[in-house]
C-alpha cells in the first residue's frame, strides 16, 4: 500500500490537482515564445527534416521553459491544442512490472492513432527499457514524437511529492540516459523537450540541465487523470480548460490512469466540434 501511495503521488505530481501548483519556479528571464533553432532556420531543401523549434537559454544558461503558445505570438488566436501523455516509469519499479503492473497504455495510443491525433508522448527512460516495441511504435509513427521525461522519473527539486532526488551533478546524465534508452529501442521521432518529473523544478535545476541544449515543457492544463475512476471528469476538466494555444497534461500509465483512453475519446470530437486542431509540441512551439 505504501508503494501504491507513492506512486499515487508521483502521478499526481506529474499533472498535479485541479488548482494545485507543484512547486516549480518560473526563471524570470524564460521568453515565453519560441525561436526556431539555428538548424531549423530557413527553408529547407525537398526530403531534408527540419530540427524542431527550441527556446533561447536565459541568462547564465539557465534551460527556457515552455507551458503554452504565447498570447502575443502571430498564431495565438490559432484553435490549435497539444496534448501530451508522460508515459511513467520510476527506476525502481521494475519489480512491479515483473509482478504483471503495465505501466504502459497501447489501447490509448490506438485510439489516438484511430481518432488522427497528433501528440507528444514525454517517455521516462525506463519506461522505453520496459516496453521498447512500444517505444519504437510511437517513435516511429509521424503522428507523434517522443519527449524526454528523465531515465529515473526522480525529483530535480526537493521536495516533490515524495519522490527521491537525482543529485545536481547527475541530473543531464539522467536526461541522456533516457534519450539513450530511446535510441536503443529504435525510435526516430525523437525531441529535445524535457519535462521534469512531478513538474518539479528550480533554478538550480534549470541551471545544472543547461549543458542537455533542452527545453523545458510544462503545461497550461491539468486533465486530472491520475487515478482517476470518472472518464467523464477528467474530459470535462479539459474541455473547460482549453483555449487556443493551451498544452494539456495527461498519462500513458494503464495501471495509474486508467480512464484516459475513453475521456480522449469525448475529448477529440468535442474539441474538434469546437474547431479545435490537435498539434504536437514541436508545431505549438513553431507559433
Amino acid at each position: 500500500m505504501a508503494a501504491l501511495g507513492l506512486l499515487g503521488a508521483v502521478l499526481v505530481g506529474c499533472g498535479g490537482h485541479a488548482g494545485e501548483t507543484a512547486p516549480s519556479k518560473e526563471p524570470a528571464a524564460a521568453s515565453p515564445s519560441a525561436r526556431p533553432s539555428a538548424a531549423a532556420a530557413g527553408p529547407k531543401p525537398a526530403g531534408v527534416p527540419v530540427a524542431p523549434p527550441t527556446m533561447a537559454a536565459g541568462p547564465g544558461g539557465l534551460t527556457p521553459v515552455y507551458a503554452r503558445r504565447a498570447a502575443a505570438s502571430p498564431k495565438s488566436a490559432e484553435k490549435v491544442v497539444a496534448l501530451t501523455f508522460d508515459a511513467d516509469m520510476t527506476a525502481d519499479q521494475g519489480p512491479r512490472a515483473a509482478r504483471g503492473e503495465r505501466f504502459d497504455n497501447p489501447q490509448l495510443i490506438a485510439t489516438l492513432r484511430r481518432l488522427q491525433v497528433d501528440a507528444t508522448v514525454f517517455m521516462t527512460g525506463r519506461w522505453a527499457e520496459e516496453y521498447p516495441d512500444q517505444a519504437k511504435s510511437i517513435g516511429g509513427d509521424p503522428r507523434f514524437e517522443i519527449a524526454n521525461h528523465s531515465y529515473s522519473h526522480y525529483a530535480f527539486s526537493s521536495p516533490c511529492y515524495g519522490l527521491p532526488t537525482v543529485p545536481g551533478p547527475d541530473m543531464t546524465a539522467d536526461v541522456q540516459r533516457a534519450f539513450d534508452a530511446f535510441r536503443d529501442a529504435g525510435a526516430v521521432n525523437v525531441v529535445p523537450y524535457f519535462r521534469f518529473p512531478g513538474g518539479c523544478y528550480d533554478d538550480a535545476a534549470l541551471r545544472a540541465l543547461g549543458p542537455a541544449g533542452v527545453t523545458a515543457v510544462q503545461w497550461d492544463v491539468v486533465s486530472g487523470d491520475a487515478f482517476a475512476k470518472d472518464a467523464d471528469a477528467v474530459a470535462e476538466q479539459v474541455l473547460d480548460g482549453v483555449k487556443p494555444g493551451s498544452l494539456v497534461v495527461m498519462h500513458c500509465t494503464r495501471s495509474a490512469a486508467p480512464v484516459t483512453e475513453q475521456a480522449i475519446r469525448r475529448i477529440v470530437p468535442e474539441l474538434r466540434a469546437r474547431g479545435y486542431r490537435f498539434v504536437k509540441v514541436s508545431e505549438l512551439m513553431s507559433g
